[in-house]
């Protein structure tokens, strides 16, 4: 006997993907400690890493976003000092839990089949050499690729354009012999043997079967998102479309996993149904252009009704809404974007432009984000607000930064 398929109402199915990424509750009115970061690291299972800093280091956005402010300082010790995240390639660079550590292994001994092409040259042309470099941190410790002191190939541009001695760390990071021990002032990644950095319990656990470890990432995906096609399950982790489907499978026979069908979605999909099913969400935040709530587009239309593109590969007089543009969250709406700067030499916040969505209240959402971008000043040590940009939110969002400003003066 086929078993109904519950159909959700659209604004229930944003309001479960919103509780389940960690919005539908308060944030904290009391200091945000090692426990609270602990739990949203749990609970999102992945934080994207992306080294773009006109405003923030992107890992650090995802925990204020949901928890306000707190010390960098703590979160930096959950993948530092006390190693209870780590690195890897997961939903690209990310930070992870550590207990997903073994669920990755099989990505870690296909590298062959997922590492970019010039790892994989390099491994294969000179394997005396990527083992050299693997003696070297065994013998000597932690090693930053700079310290290899090769010389960059004469390519134009500078993300990619890795030397010898990078590409054979990252091909090691890829594999999982070498993990990140810390990250450098300048963020550059400090590789070192898996074993002397994990805890030992992470170290020796059992390494799963593959489709038991995909199973677990698909499983963790759902509690993460809380309603979701399939499309959006295998984007989390990044998973290949046949295995995440025999997952999907295999947890909606277990009961892990439920079919729905969304109001207005064109396809179907599946809830968790340990989701809490919020009747209101009263958030407030930014939320940077790497958040899991926003980092999948078309789930972030099909969701919110919100077209969102990133502009910073884009030419400047080509953007639409900015360069560094975080959408802004106010209830359980997508009401907002902004383009923001820290201008840490002069201390101040830029809001280089901000944008409303159409039909929303403009004056509400200027002051609830000028009250945002108050908060968030303070969290990253910024005496000033400013507007100065373009846009149609801009001229109520400078009013109410102003007003602000000379309440907070007063």
């Amino acid at each position: 006997m086929t078993t109904p398929v519950e159909r959700l109402p659209a604004g229930l199915a944003r309001r479960i993907a919103l509780g389940a990424q960690g919005f539908a509750e308060p944030r904290p009115t009391g200091e945000v400690g090692t426990r609270q970061l602990r739990r949203t690291a749990d609970r999102l299972g992945v934080v994207q890493i992306d080294s773009v800093n006109v405003l923030s280091r992107s890992h650090y956005v995802p925990y204020f976003s949901r928890l306000g402010p707190y010390p960098r300082e703590a979160l930096d010790a959950l993948s530092g000092r006390r190693h209870e995240l780590f690195e890897y390639w997961a939903h690209e660079a990310s930070f992870l839990p550590v207990r997903l550590h073994p669920h990755l292994r099989w990505r870690m001994a296909a590298a062959e089949q997922h590492a970019w092409g010039n790892m994989v040259r390099l491994q294969r042309e000179r394997p005396g050499y990527v083992s050299e470099v693997l003696d070297r941190v065994r013998e000597g410790g932690p090693l930053r690729a700079s310290q290899l002191l090769e010389a960059r190939p004469d390519r134009p541009g500078s993300m990619w354009n890795w030397h010898a001695g990078k590409v054979a760390l990252e091909w090691l990071f890829f594999t999982g012999a070498l993990t990140a021990r810390a990250r450098t002032a300048g963020f550059e990644r400090v590789y070192d043997l898996t074993e002397r950095v994990l805890p030992p319990a992470v170290v020796h656990a059992p390494t799963p079967e593959r489709p038991d470890a995909v199973r677990e990432l698909v499983r963790t995906a759902a509690r993460a998102l809380g309603v979701a096609t399939e499309t959006d399950l295998r984007d989390y982790f990044r998973l290949p479309p046949a295995d995440a489907r025999t997952a999907i499978a295999e947890l909606v026979e277990g009961g892990e996993l439920q079919p729905v069908q969304v109001d207005g979605w064109d396809r179907p999909a599946w809830l968790d149904p340990q989701a809490r099913r919020p009747r209101w969400v009263r958030a407030r935040a930014l939320l940077t252009p790497f958040d899991s709530l926003v980092w999948e587009r078309p789930r972030v239309e099909r969701i919110f009704g919100f077209r969102y593109r990133i502009e910073i590969y884009t030419p400047a007089a080509k953007r639409v809404h900015g360069y560094y543009v975080l959408p802004f969250l106010l209830g359980d709406r997508l009401v907002g974007r902004v383009d923001l700067k820290a201008d840490r030499q002069a201390g101040v916040l830029r809001a280089q432009a901000a944008h409303a969505e159409p039909g929303v209240d403009v004056g509400e959402v200027a002051d609830a984000l000028a009250a945002e971008l108050r908060l968030m000043a303070d969290w990253m040590a910024l005496d000033q607000v400013s507007v100065t940009g373009a846009g149609d939110l801009a001229p109520d969002l400078a009013v109410a930064v102003a007003a602000r400003s000379t309440s907070a003066v007063g």
